[in-house]
């Protein structure tokens, strides 16, 4: 399934700088990167469940957010690009 993941990560200090360039690592080895802080990555239900404990356990949920919108298999129904870059298919192989 297609998931959507968007975060937003004080970095007013040095240690949310660092939370924030470990949760953009942790999406880009998971996904691609659609904008500046968010990701489109095709997951099955356990590895979605995973990456969210994973980012979960980072962030600082006093200060951070992270969102995650399933949008399925069927998701090409569901997207619609405008603008300037470039859109991919999610399913063929990623360079990481």
């Amino acid at each position: 399934m297609l998931v959507l993941i968007t975060y937003d990560v004080n970095t007013t200090d040095p240690a949310g700088k660092k939370r924030l360039r470990t949760v953009a690592k942790k999406c880009v080895a998971h996904g691609q990167r659609v904008q500046n802080s968010v990701f489109e990555c095709l997951l099955d239900a356990a590895d979605c469940k995973k990456l969210q404990a994973e980012l979960a356990s980072i962030i600082d949920s006093q200060k951070d957010s992270l969102r995650f919108y399933a949008l399925g298999n069927n998701y090409k129904t569901k997207i619609e690009h405008i603008g300037a870059k470039t859109t991919y298919a999610p399913e063929d192989t990623l360079m990481i």
